[in-house]
């Protein structure tokens, strides 16, 4: 008895110990999986393996596409609508000439649907396969526009590789024989296999969101992921990052020269302005002409498709001695600011063929007389036109950016009337443009009554362009009045036009029994005066003023400035100029 009483403690301590036993087994493992789960991620397939994958640089996009790649006798198409998400944002169906134009920092591309040729900066090229319409979706064949696009196309397997040919390539050699891993660590699985001396390309990437040791890549196939850079040799860049960028280095300081086709350039033999590095003088405007018809079409306006001239020996001269001075020249080309021919210009504006006819001219004159560039200056427009105003500036933009040429583009304040102001689209031309310059005079003008420049007005419109309308500070040239009004009133009603005042007239305009008060908020003087039962009102635009506006430039660094125009200013104008720009 005493035996079997002994033996069978026994016997529950060895079933108890092996519980335990299997518990801690149990807890480890369950520890363990925790851990894999937590350091350790599982490959996620990012690959679709039941079509066609899409590769662009370092990402596989085919899940965001908005249609599948289409591969027809090995030319390879993207959608209209995923060329405008990866490629050009602006590009656009013209239903008018059944066409897709798209373009690039240097190429404007016009695709006829289902015709076998395209026209690149006016150059007409054949190609083999043509941009077509299926299911009532526009595809573009991207194996045909990769000198357009900048881009190589391939074809590994069941995946497109586009590589984009004007960003930085770093390449590196394997070391040994590796494995491309889905994250950045040893514990995740593979995506594929790397031999011993396999080719990748390595991607850029942000500081600190790696861990240390290692690269993100992608393959010869087109997988992309995560490698030890000490498995890695013969690291070189063997392309770096191209740039298209056409803007001056430093501060841009422009006056504008005007002169007409009734007035011809100045001769500015000898004389030099400090301060200044380019001129815009007046040399092109698109003279449209009022055909008084109700309903104006482009049969009654297409002989005025093009622009006028008003250059001649003069003008050649003139260029001479602002290179000779070290001045870029951008002329300005301007249209008929006149309300009656608004119609006219709308007709122009909206129509492919007679935009390219304008744009062809402009780039004519850019090579005829070596031009630095292009300040466009088209007001007065209807803002249901503003959409094809930028279009304007999208097809002008790349090719003149091909040829060297720096496109500036006015534009008024961001709030005001249909007609002045609303006609911009200030976002699309700031992105497109070179530069976009802020006229920031005639905030009253000849039908209104106050100041033509308020400091308030001026920089609550910087303010705008920068946050409401998201243009680049690096692209806002800031244009300063160099002149004022004088108003006429009686009975505090405008009596007849006001008269234009320059700011080298400006003490002579003043009489000395006129009152002045300083405005702060404008930081302008106000003057008033009476003569001959008239009250005469003025806001002065002086040195002062225009100092203190000129300081915006660098308060907000915004390209910096333009100046309405050269022979209103004083002597001391220059000296403030040369000083804020150290010129």
């Amino acid at each position: 008895m005493k035996h079997e009483i002994d033996e069978k403690p026994k016997g529950v301590v060895k079933k108890i110990g092996g519980v335990l036993l299997k518990l801690i087994v149990i807890a480890v493992l369950l520890i363990g999986a925790v851990f894999i789960l937590r350091i350790a991620p599982n490959y996620i397939r990012n690959e679709i393996t039941d079509k066609t994958n899409l590769v662009i640089n370092f990402s596989n996009v085919t899940g965001k596409t908005k249609q599948e790649v289409l591969i027809e006798d090995d030319v390879i198409y993207l959608s209209f609508d995923d060329i405008k998400n990866y490629y050009d944002d602006n590009i656009y169906y013209d239903e008018e000439y059944n066409q897709i134009v798209t373009s690039t920092e240097t190429k404007l591309a016009v695709l006829g649907i289902d015709e076998n040729e395209i026209l690149v900066n006016g150059e007409i090229t054949r190609i083999d396969n043509s941009a077509k319409v299926e299911n009532d979706i526009f595809y573009i064949p991207i194996s045909e526009m990769e000198d357009i696009y900048n881009i190589k196309v391939t074809k590994v397997e069941n995946k497109v590789i586009i590589e984009s040919l004007d960003k930085k390539l770093t390449t590196a050699i394997a070391d040994k024989n590796l494995h491309i891993r889905y994250k950045a660590t040893v514990f995740s699985k593979s995506i594929e296999k790397i031999n011993e001396g396999d080719k990748l390309v390595i991607a850029e990437v942000e500081e600190n969101t790696l861990p240390e040791g290692w690269v993100k890549v992608r393959s010869q196939n087109g997988n992309i992921g995560y490698v030890e850079e000490k498995k890695l040799r013969d690291i070189k860049v063997e392309r770096e990052e191209e740039k298209y960028e056409n803007r001056i280095d430093g501060k841009v300081s422009l006056v504008w020269e005007y002169f007409s086709k009734y007035a011809t350039a100045p001769d500015n033999t000898g004389e030099k302005y400090d301060g200044v590095n380019v001129v815009s003088p007046s040399f092109f405007n698109l003279d449209l002409k009022d055909t008084e018809i109700e309903n104006v079409t482009k049969m009654d306006v297409v002989s005025q498709a093009k622009l006028v001239e008003n250059v001649g020996d003069e003008g050649v001269d003139y260029i001479n001695w602002a290179k000779h001075n070290g001045y870029k020249v951008w002329p300005k080309v301007t249209n008929d600011t006149l309300s009656s021919t608004i119609d006219e210009f709308s007709v122009i504006i909206n129509d492919y063929e007679l935009r390219e006819s304008i744009i062809n001219d402009i780039l004519n004159y850019v090579k005829r007389y070596d031009l630095d560039g292009i300040n466009l200056d088209f007001e007065y427009m209807y803002k249901d036109d503003s959409e094809a105003f930028s279009r304007f500036v999208i097809e002008l933009a790349p090719q003149l950016r091909d040829i060297g040429a720096c496109l500036s583009v006015d534009v008024t304040a961001p709030n005001g009337s249909d007609n002045w102001s609303l006609c911009y689209n200030r976002h699309i031309i700031g992105e497109v443009a070179d530069y976009i310059v802020f006229m920031g005079y005639d905030q009253y003008g000849t039908s209104a009554f106050g100041t033509t420049s308020g400091y308030n007005w001026v920089e609550n419109s910087i303010n705008n362009f920068l946050n409401g309308e998201d243009v680049p500070a690096e692209k806002i040239i800031l244009g300063l009045p160099f002149y004022t009004r004088l108003w006429k009133t009686k009975n505090d009603e405008v009596v007849g036009k006001s008269q234009v005042v320059g700011i080298k007239n400006m003490e002579d305009s003043i009489p000395d029994n006129a009152s002045k008060d300083w405005l702060e908020d404008l930081k302008q003087y106000f003057i008033q005066y009476e003569e001959n039962g008239y009250v005469y009102k003025m806001w002065v635009e002086d040195e002062e003023s225009f100092s203190l506006k000129l300081d915006l430039v660098e308060k907000y660094n915004l390209a910096g400035a333009a100046y309405w125009r050269k022979g209103f200013e004083s002597d001391k104008i220059w000296e403030i100029v040369k000083q804020k720009f150290e010129m």
